[in-house]
């Protein structure tokens, strides 16, 4: 299967026959079993002080006084004193089931799921419905090539006018017109804005065209070698808008090496 690769202006430069990868079957179970995985490889662990609520002199008085036999604080005179403590469900006492760090936090899978999986989302990047499916607006015949030139793209200005030669700037004001913003506790806590996702450049070299794409809401820039499907399938799902370099494209057949892939080459 071949696929027209498009020059900086939107012309036409030539084709080029695309890597066995986009041959790969679509399965969107596997996607999203590989997308949990990677998603809980970023979780933190979290606990409490093992001792938390339970600095206290309390003992219980046992039964015999008619009153609950709950722990109290020791003494008299002071606020405190008498008050139950170091019992869960009591003012300033201990949680009840407070998480652990030694909890396992990390969906496993199987290697060559994940690998599948990576494969499978490449493909669906080649799938006009499903990146339509997904809210993307294509013009354009799918996967999108473009010539190597577009990594020494250095300035926001640069990048917006080659997005229009390639009719992709409808997608770009898509998600610019859908920025929201927040308030209150998630803005206190950095995440002010919630933007959506557009265009995904994969480039072999994204030193220069990297800080071009900061600027650019939606937008996200990554190397072959960091492809994952975090970023092929957000929220676990397939079908994002990518704009593939040619020499991004070339390299793909090293970089996902899947052994079904190996069996399609076979049978064929």
């Amino acid at each position: 299967m071949k696929a027209n690769i498009y020059s900086l202006n939107g012309s036409k430069e030539g084709d080029i026959e695309l890597p066995n990868v986009f041959n790969t079957p679509y399965r969107p179970d596997v996607i999203h079993k590989a997308f949990i995985h990677l998603q809980t490889l970023q979780f933190q662990p979290k606990g409490t002080d093992p001792l938390a609520g339970e600095r206290t002199s309390a003992e219980s008085r046992n039964t015999g006084l008619g009153i609950a036999r709950l722990a109290r604080v020791k003494g008299s005179g002071f606020p405190r004193a008498g008050q139950a403590a170091g019992v869960s469900g009591v003012v300033k006492g201990r949680a009840t089931h407070p998480p652990t760090s030694e909890k396992v936090i990390i969906k496993r899978l199987n290697k060559k799921e994940k690998a599948l999986a990576l494969a499978s989302a490449i493909a669906a990047t080649a799938m006009k419905d499903i990146v339509t499916n997904r809210g993307h607006i294509v013009d354009t015949d799918l996967p999108l090539i473009v010539s190597d030139d577009i990594e020494n793209i250095s300035k926001a200005k640069e990048l917006l006018s080659v997005f229009k030669a390639l009719k992709l700037d409808p997608d770009i004001e898509r998600v610019r017109r859908r920025i929201k913003r927040r308030t209150g506790t998630p803005r206190m806590r950095g995440r002010a804005k919630r933007v959506g996702k557009s265009v995904l450049i994969v480039v072999k070299n994204d030193e220069k065209i990297k800080k071009a794409a900061g600027s650019i809401p939606g937008v996200d820039v990554t190397t072959v070698d960091k492809l994952s499907v975090l970023q092929l399938a957000p929220g676990s799902v397939a079908g994002r808008l990518v704009l593939w370099s040619k020499g991004a494209i070339e390299s793909l057949d090293e970089r996902v090496k899947v052994p079904l892939l190996e069996i399609m080459k076979v049978v064929r």
